[in-house]
C-alpha cells in the first residue's frame, strides 16, 4: 500500500510543478514575446538550482524514513513536473529551423552551462552548513 501512496505523492507533485511551469511560460511570453524561449530557460535554471538545494538538504540535513516521501514529492514530483528539458530540445530545434543558428547555440550554451552551475550552487548552499 505504501508504494501506491508514493505514486500519488509524485502524481500530485507533478501536477503542482506543471502548473508552476505553465505560469512561468505565460509570464515569459508576456514579458519577452514568442521569439525567445525564456520560460523554458527560466524553469530549467531555477529547477536545477532547486534540485541542487534539495539534494544538499536531503544529503546533509534530511533523515528518517519520512524524508523518502518528502523527497519524492519535491524532487520527482514538483521539480520533475516543473523542469522542461524536452521543451528545451524542441525550442532549440525551432530556433535552428528558423535559420537562427546563433540564437540556437547561445540558448544551448546558456541552458546547459547555467543549469549545471545552478545545481552546483544549490548543492554548495548546504555543504557549508552541515553539522
Amino acid at each position: 500500500m505504501e508504494s501506491i501512496s508514493l505514486y500519488i505523492l509524485v502524481f500530485v507533485g507533478g501536477g503542482i510543478g506543471s502548473a508552476l511551469r505553465l505560469g512561468a511560460n505565460q509570464v515569459s511570453l508576456r514579458l519577452l514575446g514568442p521569439d525567445w524561449p525564456g520560460g523554458t530557460l527560466f524553469v530549467n535554471l531555477v529547477g536545477c538550482f532547486l534540485m541542487g538545494l534539495c539534494a544538499g538538504w536531503f544529503a546533509f540535513r534530511g533523515g528518517g524514513t519520512e524524508s523518502q516521501s518528502v523527497r519524492l514529492l519535491i524532487t520527482t514530483g514538483i521539480i520533475g513536473g516543473f523542469t522542461t528539458f524536452s521543451a528545451f530540445a524542441l525550442d532549440t530545434a525551432t530556433l535552428w529551423q528558423r535559420d537562427n543558428g546563433i540564437a540556437s547555440a547561445a540558448y544551448v550554451i546558456i541552458s546547459v552551462a547555467g543549469s549545471i552551475l545552478a545545481a552546483f550552487i544549490g548543492l554548495s548552499v548546504f555543504r557549508g552548513t552541515t553539522p
